[in-house]
C-alpha cells in the first residue's frame, strides 16, 4: 500500500489550496471525497450548455491581492459584477440597500432625505437592542426591515427575527449613493470555466478517491499517509463525543426552462415569509449566457439533520462554546490538521477560504 505525505479529507477549496502548495513542496497527496465529485459546494457543471452552480450562487470576491492573484493562476476570471434583486410582494428593489433602493421605497432623490427617513425611523429602537428584529430596526428603520430582512432571515434561520438573538446581524451596509454593486471589494468574478475546472488544476498531480468515506475505516485511511488534512464537521470527527453543533441546510430546485430569460438578472431574493425559497439563482446571467434556454434554481433553507449537507453553522453562544471543545481537542490530535468552514465551524466567503487555507500552508509546509 502506497504511503503518501498528506491524506486529505474532502476535496473542496480549503484542500485542493493546501494540495497545490504540498505538491509544490514535492509531497504526495490523496484525497478521499464522499461526494462523486470534486470541488465541494463550489461544483459547476455543464447543464443545457449553461455552467450551474450545482450548490448554489458562489461569486469570488476579494481585495487581498494575493488572493487574487493566486486564484488567476489558475483560472480567467470574467467580469461579473453581483447585483441581486429583491422582490416583495412583486414590488422589486435593488441590493444592497442603496440610493437606488430608498427612491423606490420612499419616493425621494437625494441622499439627505434618505438619512432623514432613516434617522426618523431608527429612533423608534431605544437603548441597547433585544433581538434580531430591533437591531435590524435600529440600523436601517422599520420599512426596510419589513420588506426586505424580516420574511428572508425567519425563512432563512427557521425562527422568528423577534426569537433571535441581535449579534446575528451586527451591521447592515447602508450606501446613500446609486450603487448596485453588492460587494466592496476591488477584484470580483466568476471562472470562465467554471470552478470545477480551476479545483482540477489544483489538484494536478494528486490522486482521488470518490465516493469514499473517510469513517468507513479510518485507521486504515489515517495510516496510509505521514499527515491528514481533515475539512470535514469537526464534531464528526470525534464522533460527537462532546455534542452535535448545530447548522441550518439547503435544498435546491433546478430545472431548465424553455425560454431565453426567466427574470434578467443572476439573483433575485424573495423577502416574503409566505414564500417558501429565500431565492432564484439563473446560472446564465453569471457568464452573460444567450443560449435559447434557461436554467434557473430555487434555494430552501431547512433543518438540518444527520446525514444532510450542513451549510451554515449556527454561530450562536451555545454552538460558538461547544467548538471550542472540539478545538481544544483537535490541538491534540497527533498528525492532524483541521482545515475549512466545517473543522473550523466558521461561515467562509471562497477568499477567506483561499487566504486561510494558504496561511496553514505558510504555517506547515
Amino acid at each position: 500500500m502506497r504511503k503518501y505525505d498528506f491524506l486529505i479529507v474532502g476535496c473542496g477549496l480549503f484542500g485542493a489550496v493546501f494540495a497545490h502548495e504540498a505538491r509544490a513542496k514535492g509531497k504526495s497527496v490523496l484525497f478521499l471525497e464522499k461526494r462523486s465529485h470534486i470541488g465541494g459546494n463550489i461544483y459547476s457543471e455543464l447543464q443545457d450548455d449553461i455552467l450551474v452552480h450545482k450548490y448554489g450562487a458562489h461569486i469570488f470576491h476579494t481585495s487581498n491581492q494575493r488572493v487574487w492573484d493566486y486564484v488567476n493562476r489558475f483560472a480567467e476570471f470574467n467580469n461579473f459584477v453581483n447585483s441581486p434583486i429583491a422582490n416583495y410582494r412583486g414590488e422589486i428593489y435593488n441590493m444592497p440597500f442603496n440610493m437606488n433602493t430608498f427612491s423606490k421605497m420612499f419616493g425621494i432623490s437625494t441622499p439627505t432625505e434618505a438619512e432623514a427617513i432613516l434617522r426618523e425611523q431608527r429612533a423608534e429602537i431605544q437603548g441597547e437592542p433585544k433581538n434580531l428584529e430591533e437591531q435590524a430596526v435600529s440600523l436601517v428603520g422599520r420599512e426596510v426591515y419589513t420588506k426586505l430582512i424580516k420574511g428572508y432571515t425567519e425563512k432563512q434561520w427557521g425562527r422568528d427575527c423577534r426569537d433571535l438573538p441581535p449579534f446575528i446581524i451586527k451591521r447592515l451596509p447602508v450606501r446613500y449613493t446609486y450603487d448596485n454593486n453588492y460587494f466592496n471589494d476591488r477584484y470580483q468574478g466568476i471562472p470562465v470555466d467554471g470552478y470545477t475546472a480551476l479545483v482540477e488544476k489544483l489538484i494536478e498531480g494528486c490522486d482521488v478517491l470518490l465516493n469514499t468515506d473517510f469513517f468507513s475505516d479510518r485507521e486504515k485511511f489515517l495510516s496510509m499517509a505521514n499527515q491528514c488534512l481533515y475539512t470535514g464537521m469537526i464534531d464528526a470527527y470525534f464522533d460527537y463525543c462532546c455534542g452535535k453543533l448545530g447548522y441550518r441546510s439547503l435544498r435546491f430546485e433546478t430545472e431548465t426552462l424553455d425560454m431565453p430569460n426567466f427574470q434578467g438578472v443572476a439573483v433575485v431574493n424573495y423577502t416574503e415569509r409566505e414564500i417558501p425559497y429565500t431565492r432564484i439563482i439563473e446560472h446564465k446571467h453569471f457568464a452573460f449566457g444567450t443560449q435559447p434556454k434557461t436554467v434557473i434554481t430555487r434555494e430552501y433553507p431547512v433543518a438540518w439533520e444527520e446525514g444532510m449537507e450542513p451549510y451554515y453553522p449556527i454561530n450562536d453562544a451555545q454552538n460558538n462554546a461547544l467548538f471550542a471543545r472540539y478545538a481544544a481537542l483537535a490541538e491534540k490530535e497527533p498528525d492532524v490538521l483541521f482545515g475549512g468552514r466545517l473543522a473550523q465551524y466558521k461561515y467562509y466567503d471562497m477568499d477567506k477560504c483561499v487566504e486561510a487555507a494558504l496561511a496553514l500552508c505558510d504555517q506547515t509546509l
